[in-house]
């Protein structure tokens, strides 16, 4: 398969966070973008930003011969490549379709299958790294490592490391996991930190005394998590709870598929369903400290209601 350049026109399902930030990206090293978005939000977002929008997936898969997707999980996968008026209907054989979402593996390898059925390749390539750091985003592929080559360098312009790791659905396999290890971390702020409030020490002034120390729990994500709560800041997501539980639960599919039955992640998917109890599931994954605080508040005072806690 020839290599694509930058002089074709690349296809983009899904300008939300992620989608917007990789259009971006590609533009400024020089790549020509197609977008399609059915959020009215995230098309007025990507048009604001000079981007062209196609009518419908036909027109972007008319436009080249590939196509990145970023959307929310397996269902919306499978109705963009292969459902009606999807991606297949209309794409000339030899094009590739790379899935840059967190979805199923099992669900990727069903897209493998039609989509080779159809003369197309799909590779479940989802991204490890957040918005900000896109350029050196790392990306576990799963499928044919010749279609991986034919996108390449379309891929480095996102990408620092690029790892193909075999059969279609273990980059999946791979995020969910990733996915699994940041539920635990999420998890484990939001308790600590509402622990914390109770116990009179402030949040704000915990998340400075960890941050500046040198102590072995210091990651990147707990200083993203509890910079946002010294902030109060959780109504610019960069990660939803509600994308979370998505995640966590697929992962726990997985887990279960392959016979594993898993114990923190079980205990992670019940703090964050409470959460989206509270009514949180649209805000930064960080606000989960608020919903453990109202857990408690309820049971100590059974007349504060839902979404007790602090204020």
């Amino acid at each position: 398969m020839k290599i694509i350049e930058p002089t074709e026109t690349i296809g983009l399902v899904g300008a939300g966070v992620m989608g917007l930030a990789a259009a971006s990206a590609l533009r400024d090293r020089g790549w020509r973008t197609l977008i399609f978005e059915t959020a009215p939000g995230a098309r007025d977002r990507a048009a604001g930003q000079g981007f062209t929008l196609a009518p419908d997936i036909a027109a972007l898969a008319a436009a080249g011969r590939a196509a990145l997707l970023f959307l929310p999980g397996p269902r919306e996968v499978a109705q963009v490549v292969a459902g009606p008026g999807g991606f297949l209907e209309t794409a000339p054989a030899g094009s590739v379709i790379v899935d840059l979402s967190t979805s199923s593996p099992t669900a990727s390898r069903e897209m493998s299958r039609v989509s080779a059925a159809r003369g197309c390749s799909f590779l479940d390539a989802p991204i490890l790294g957040r918005p900000d750091t896109v350029g050196r985003w790392t990306l576990p592929v799963g499928g044919d490592e010749a279609a991986l080559e034919t996108v390449r360098p379309l891929l480095s312009a996102l990408a620092g490391v690029i790892r193909p790791l075999g059969e279609s659905g273990l980059g999946h396999t791979a995020k969910l996991l990733n996915q699994l290890m940041f539920g635990a971390i999420n998890a484990m702020t939001a308790e600590m930190m509402a622990l914390s409030d109770r116990l009179g020490l402030k949040p704000a002034l915990l998340y400075d005394l960890i941050s500046g120390s040198r102590a072995a729990t210091v990651s990147g994500l707990f200083l993203e998590l509890g910079r946002r709560i010294s902030e109060e800041r959780y109504q610019d997501p960069t990660f939803t709870l509600d994308l979370l539980q998505k995640d966590t639960r697929l992962a726990l599919d997985m887990a279960r598929d392959a016979g594993a039955p898993v114990v923190l992640g079980r205990m992670v998917e019940y703090l964050n369903e409470c959460g989206r109890g509270q009514g949180l599931g649209n805000r930064d994954t960080s606000v989960l400290w608020r919903a453990v605080a109202g857990m408690w508040s309820l049971k100590s005072d059974p007349a504060a209601g839902p979404g007790g806690g602090p204020g």
